[in-house]
């Protein structure tokens, strides 16, 4: 059913390189992408998910706002990385009420923060699998369990707060990825690894048949090939951003190194999916994963996707949040639509949320 004009919300992307923003109208003939821009952030404003600079970066955000003509103030924002633990647990089977009251007692042995420093959420899975006798007669539940701590929720709401914004839905950004991946015309049916790889994180979710299984956040991402070019070559962060983008002639002389860097540095990430992949393959006996879709800014730095495949030996996709939404013509530039779909999952996941969601 489409989502009401007044429920509909803005999806805002706040990474540590760029702020993303879009709105989606859902009408009865099907979604439309109305808004889609972003804006670079200066370095450090945002360093592994805490928010450095609050005042530079609600700036940033306003300007764009702005820029965009975007009017609402209902927005969904995610977090992610070390502040972030989702868990799937399995407990005695209880009505949602009765676990509403007893979560924290039962989170709390599977959370290393204190309990009493996050917020916690879950979702009951539902029950559709044949059950064994062990599960029938013990009768136990599948929960997804979701802890976030207090001090980065405070961070982002109080951000949004500065920016006169209303935080209606604060997510986790591998949920915000498996929303894009739902309403996109990839494959739904399978087993598929959702990888988005950004500034400073590498997300992962592994969906089978629409349900999330795995999830994993990495401090891995594009400043990493950054700062190794500013210290190697000894040039600013800026001329390394243009090294990094191919956006700057190389001198003879210093392509063996940057090869290095790169070669290196896509390595370790090829190897950290490869790490997770093998985790669920070792964990989750019956499934195997069909492919993996790559997102995120840096998923398009070149030899990532090609080495991955060799390393996994799997079939390597780019996953294409904008495939399914109606783009109209006057209003976007498909190639810049095409150049920047990468960057534009996490917020188009967000933008699909609304006011009452879970």
């Amino acid at each position: 059913m489409p989502v009401s004009e007044k429920n509909k919300l803005i999806g805002i992307d706040i990474g540590s390189h760029s702020i993303k923003i879009v709105e989606i109208d859902d009408t009865k003939k099907g979604m439309i992408l109305k808004n889609f821009g972003m804006i670079e952030l200066p370095q450090e404003s945002i360093v592994e998910g805490s928010i450095k600079e609050v005042e530079i970066v609600s700036s940033a955000l306003k300007n764009l706002l702005k820029n965009l003509k975007i009017k609402s103030k209902n927005v969904a924002t995610s977090i992610s990385g070390y502040s972030v633990i989702v868990k799937k647990i399995t407990i005695p089977k209880k009505e949602e009420e009765d676990l509403e009251r007893s979560i924290q007692g039962e989170a709390e042995q599977y959370i290393p923060f204190d309990i009493n420093d996050v917020n916690l959420d879950f979702q009951i899975f539902p029950s559709g699998k044949e059950e064994t006798e062990e599960e029938e007669k013990e009768e136990l539940m599948d929960v997804l369990l979701v802890a976030a701590k207090k001090d980065i929720v405070e961070e982002y709401i109080s951000l949004l707060h500065l920016t006169e914004l209303n935080p209606m839905v604060l997510d986790i950004d591998a949920f915000a990825l498996q929303n894009a991946f739902e309403i996109s015309n990839h494959e739904q049916s399978g087993c598929h690894a959702l990888v988005n790889i950004g500034a400073q994180q590498l997300t992962i979710n592994v969906i089978k048949d629409g349900a999330s299984i795995f999830t994993r956040d990495s401090s891995y991402g594009g400043s990493q090939i950054t700062s190794e070019l500013q210290k190697r070559l000894n040039i600013p962060f800026q001329e390394a951003e243009m090294v990094k983008l191919g956006a700057k002639p190389i001198e003879t002389e210093k392509r063996p190194i940057i090869e290095e860097i790169f070669s290196s540095t896509i390595t370790k990430w090829a190897q950290e999916v490869k790490r997770a992949l093998d985790f669920v393959a070792t964990t989750f006996i019956d499934i195997k994963v069909d492919n993996v879709l790559l997102s995120g800014g840096s998923s398009l730095i070149p030899g990532f996707s090609k080495y991955l495949g060799l390393e996994t030996g799997l079939k390597i996709e780019m996953l294409n949040p904008f495939g399914n939404l109606e783009i109209k013509e006057k209003l976007f530039d498909a190639e810049y639509l095409n150049y920047h779909a990468a960057m534009a999952v996490i917020s188009i996941g967000l933008a699909l949320r609304s006011i009452g969601d879970r």
